[in-house]
């Protein structure tokens, strides 16, 4: 399915890029070539913006209803072409089509239907007192996504930037860009105005901090390493330009005396296996009361074993590099490995072998970093106050779980806990919920009317 793409879209139409060279994408399954696309500019970041202000008024000024209807015309387009996106997703990614299909096709279509209705029947305005409140679009927005979940992530900031009326330039990782080049071809058959959605493909350190410190883009929104949205946030500060980051995550799986144990490893290894560990919400540390830890994880070795051949590579070489350098380097600081380790299992393709490690504890290397792979920590704990010291004991704060006998309970635990999402006694994922971090995991919130908000901007009128 080799894809040549030698243009950017940028005010409706499919332009050739400001320069010459090309980025080649390359399937982490196999290390072949998948295809190219332009490596965007300063220059071709500039076009995208200008046409992303020219048409601001006039989608500012849409009236809210035939937003929503464009929106969900885009929604219908993705449905369309969703075999087409989760084959190309698991190509660039390396996702199991199944995986592909179900998550990285079906959520954001459903995201994006959501933000349809939400267009349509949000209140942009509202009587307080004597006032009258407007809520208005902030302008135009410069999205920046990441490659682990490639459309979905793309939809979470454009399918809201739109409903609110905003003008957008995306800019999606360079390693998963074909995915967001069927992204713009829907949107472009959805009939979406000319300006109002433009792409840039590029290199981050390139397109990526061109678009951030562009100075006609009124918020940069951002998903990805804590320490590039750092840069970006500082960046943005000078210019006193708003941001949405959603950021790095270490979140904690805290199963509590009296919890169902079984079913509640049994989730918690699949949640750190999905997507090849590539999840910045997972939840990586296993946290069990001692007189069940060992039980614990005899179940949590036996249920690694069984995804040795059921998950996909990493993204690339250098991602498979990097997990595999942290599964190292807790051995060395004396982890227990019980699953796995940090041998390639496979002489092709950038895979790494589902790993879960116990005799964690708070303070080693495995328990403080995001490894972004397929690796659990197993800890122990004495008492509730004692997961909880060790829950909130990084500088992370974006997801989490909690088990217990009741909800009650759970709920009462997971009230104390510093992080923006916990899930309880295995809670689904709700795309209306807000997403979000706490402390170094970002700042803002993604999905539902939360979503919608990081958008707009107040303006009231008083009489």
């Amino acid at each position: 399915m080799y894809k040549a793409h030698d243009g950017m879209y940028i005010d409706g139409t499919w332009r050739p890029a400001a320069g010459t060279d090309m980025i080649t994408v390359v399937d982490p399954a196999d290390e072949q070539p998948l295809g190219q696309v332009p490596a965007g500019t300063a220059e071709d970041v500039d076009a995208a913006v200008r046409a992303a202000r020219a048409a601001l008024p006039g989608w500012a000024a849409t009236p809210p209803a035939e937003r929503a209807a464009l929106i969900g015309a885009l929604r219908d387009r993705l449905v369309a072409r969703k075999d087409e996106i989760a084959a190309t997703v698991t190509a660039e990614l390396g996702a199991p089509l199944p995986f592909s299909q179900a998550v990285h096709a079906g959520v954001p279509i459903a995201v994006c239907g959501s933000y349809a209705e939400l267009a349509a029947t949000h209140p942009f305005e509202e009587k307080v007192g004597n006032s009258t409140v407007h809520l208005e679009p902030v302008g135009v927005v410069g999205a920046i996504t990441p490659w682990n979940y490639p459309l979905h992530q793309i939809v979470n900031k454009v399918a809201p930037a739109l409903a609110a009326g905003c003008t957008v330039v995306l800019k999606p990782a360079e390693d998963t860009p074909l995915t967001a080049q069927l992204f713009a071809e829907a949107v472009h058959e959805a009939g979406v105005p000319a300006g109002v959605f433009n792409l840039v493909t590029g290199l981050g350190p390139v397109a990526g901090q061109a678009l951030a410190e562009h100075e006609g883009v009124d918020l940069v929104s951002f998903t990805g390493s804590t320490a590039v949205g750092k840069r970006i946030g500082a960046t943005a500060g000078a210019a006193v330009k708003r941001v949405a980051l959603e950021l790095g995550g270490k979140s904690a799986n805290v199963i509590l005396p009296g919890a169902d144990l079984a079913k509640a490893v049994a989730v918690g290894v699949a949640n750190v296996m999905s997507n090849s560990g590539q999840t910045c919400s997972a939840w990586t540390r296993m946290l069990v009361h001692t007189d069940r830890y060992d039980e614990a994880v005899e179940l949590a070795a036996a249920a690694a074993a069984k995804y040795g051949p059921r998950i996909g590579p990493v993204v690339n070489a250098k991602q498979q590099a990097r997990v595999r350098g942290y599964i190292e380097k807790g051995v060395e600081e004396g982890a227990r490995l019980v699953a796995g380790g940090p041998e390639a299992p496979k002489e092709q393709g950038y895979f790494v072998q589902p790993t879960v490690f116990a005799d964690v504890t708070p303070e080693m290397t495995i328990a403080q970093e995001e490894i972004f792979g397929p690796v659990l920590s197993l800890i122990r704990y004495e008492d509730e106050d004692d997961a909880l010291r060790i829950a909130n004991g990084t500088v992370y704060g974006l997801a989490g779980a909690v088990w217990a006998a009741d909800d009650a309970a759970a709920v009462a635990f997971a009230r104390r806990m510093d992080t923006g999402q916990v899930d309880i006694n295995g809670g689904s994922f709700n795309p209306l919920a807000p997403f979000g971090g706490y402390k170094q995991s970002g700042v803002g919130r993604e999905l539902g009317a939360h979503g919608l908000m990081e958008y707009l901007q107040t303006k009231s009128l008083q009489f």
